[in-house]
């Protein structure tokens, strides 16, 4: 299939993006932070994609090799926009939302909505290098090697951008460790 897109058939390439496209949006949503910035760099991707195709050489397995692309679309949008001011976190929120069970009361409820707002932003507050390592291995599950594929660095780097990110989302967390502490999170 990828052979066929790369030699133009269209409908080989839209194939091989709807298998990806729901992982690309959540890498997207995660490093960009809102539904609309992901959804734009999700496309961009995709359009990256589709002008490269010709060029994979399978190195890697493509699903990577497709991540690595949205990731670095991200980060590109990121470095575009570090002076314009942060857009809302509420549609990240949102985004997130499960029904309540039914033993949850809206107190509780409007808790963890809180908890889950505060460490959205605060992964949104790390430094890029770190936000991706953190959102690759510890939201979307990659292994090391995996992430050090996708942003073309070496396995020590990962682990220590990992590591540091962690560090970082730590103490921001003891520092709102009222919300945290108080409801078992």
């Amino acid at each position: 299939m990828i052979h066929r897109a790369a030699d133009g058939d269209a409908a080989a390439f839209n194939a091989l993006m709807s298998a990806h496209e729901r992982r690309m949006y959540a890498v997207a949503l995660r490093m960009c932070g809102n539904p609309e910035d992901a959804q734009d760099c999700m496309q961009e991707a995709m359009l990256r994609v589709y002008r490269a195709i010709s060029g994979f050489k399978g190195e890697s397995s493509f699903s990577t090799w497709v991540y690595r692309i949205t990731v670095n679309t991200c980060l590109d949008e990121l470095r575009k926009r570090k002076n314009r001011p942060n857009t809302s976190l509420d549609g990240l929120v949102d985004a997130g939302w499960a029904p309540a069970d039914e033993g949850e009361t809206p107190e509780k409820h409007a808790v963890r909505g809180e908890v889950r707002k505060s460490l959205k932003g605060f992964i949104q507050e790390l430094p890029e290098d770190m936000r991706a390592a953190i959102v690759l291995r510890d939201i979307q599950g990659y292994t090391y090697d995996e992430i050090a594929t996708m942003l073309d660095t070496n396995v020590g780097t990962i682990k220590s951008r990992i590591s540091r990110g962690r560090e970082k989302l730590r103490e921001k967390i003891s520092a709102r460790s009222e919300l945290f502490d108080r409801y078992g999170v």
